[in-house]
């Protein structure tokens, strides 16, 4: 028992070692480069020159070149998509149709009619004591018995009209939605950005740019991820989707060089050193907040049980 706990305990130990050397592969973590990207201005100079000396510092822990860029090995490239991320936001997860269905039937008049159609029903099936002797004389007793047996169908046609009504809502609300979700992925898989590798300039999906990559940014682009600028040409960006504010932020060097996900280039040029991708992103970040990350959370809360139970076994096993 107590070798099957060793071996057990050795085994997790060289895993955490193998993947604390994929991290240690560069000259920063994820983590603080995800702190850095919550500084501005003054604070996130004052952070890089204490911590890498300048963009350039950032650039050679990152191994990319502020010139040249990367080289494009797809060895590369995996590599730091397992480390630092992908460049892609996952979408919330889709409601189901039983779900829509739910949602459709809280309309207010919906629910009106559904009360009307219980009540109809409940009285069509409704015989009070004697009601046979306190009828009128005027009032054949067989026509009484006939409208009584049909009174049902009155309740029964708000039921269906109901049901009619909450099926088409759903469905429409269903087919729209999977509408959506189909142009927003098309839009994603045709939407390029210019990046520099290996010394060349080219153009490459949003979806494949990686932390270090080399990012050309000129006016119009919205930029697909965050970085750090290494030159600029009188650069200004709309930060309003972020900030909320609508002056437009000059971006320098000795100012504020801190590039963030799904701004605007109003003025200017210059180019960047990718720091964060995806849900490590800015807009990733406020994205998940906002519930479109789901899956990620997921996956994390599953990464940090399975660290708990890895922890439990290793106090297990130096018990044993």
């Amino acid at each position: 028992m107590g070798d099957m706990a060793n071996n057990s305990v050795a085994y997790s130990g060289v895993k955490n070692a193998v993947k604390e050397a994929n991290h240690g592969e560069f000259g920063v973590t994820l983590a603080e480069l995800r702190s850095l990207m919550e500084l501005r201005a003054t604070d996130a100079l004052h952070k890089i020159q204490e911590c890498y000396g300048d963009v350039q510092g950032i650039c050679a822990k990152l191994k990319t070149s502020p010139n040249e860029g990367l080289s494009g090995n797809p060895a590369d490239i995996e590599r730091r998509e397992a480390v630092f991320g992908k460049n892609f936001i996952p979408p919330k997860k889709p409601k189901t149709f039983l779900q829509l269905v739910w949602e459709a039937l809280q309309d207010v008049t919906l629910i009106i009619l559904e009360m009307a159609a219980v009540v109809s029903l409940g009285l069509s099936f409704y015989q009070p004591p004697g009601g046979n002797e306190a009828l009128c004389g005027s009032v054949n007793v067989g026509e009484e018995e006939e409208e009584s047996e049909a009174g049902w169908i009155e309740g029964a046609a708000i039921l269906l009209s109901v049901i009619c009504v909450v099926l088409v809502t759903a469905f429409n609300d269903w087919s729209k939605e999977k509408q959506f979700r189909g142009l927003q992925s098309r839009i994603e898989q045709e939407q390029k950005f210019t990046v520099i590798r290996g010394g060349q300039v080219i153009q490459i999906p949003v979806a494949d740019i990686v932390v270090g990559d080399i990012a050309q940014v000129k006016y119009g682009d919205l930029l697909p991820a965050d970085g750090i600028l290494i030159q600029g040409n009188d650069l200004k960006i709309d930060e309003s989707s972020l900030t909320g504010e609508s002056d437009h932020v000059k971006k320098s060097l000795d100012r504020d060089p801190m590039l963030l996900s799904g701004t605007h280039v109003m003025e200017g040029s210059g180019r960047m050193v990718v720091t964060a991708v995806g849900v490590n992103s800015q807009t990733g970040i406020i994205f998940t907040l906002l519930g479109a990350g789901g899956e990620e959370e997921e996956k994390e809360k599953e990464k940090k049980d399975k660290k708990s139970k890895h922890s439990n076994l290793l106090s297990l096993g130096r018990k044993v």
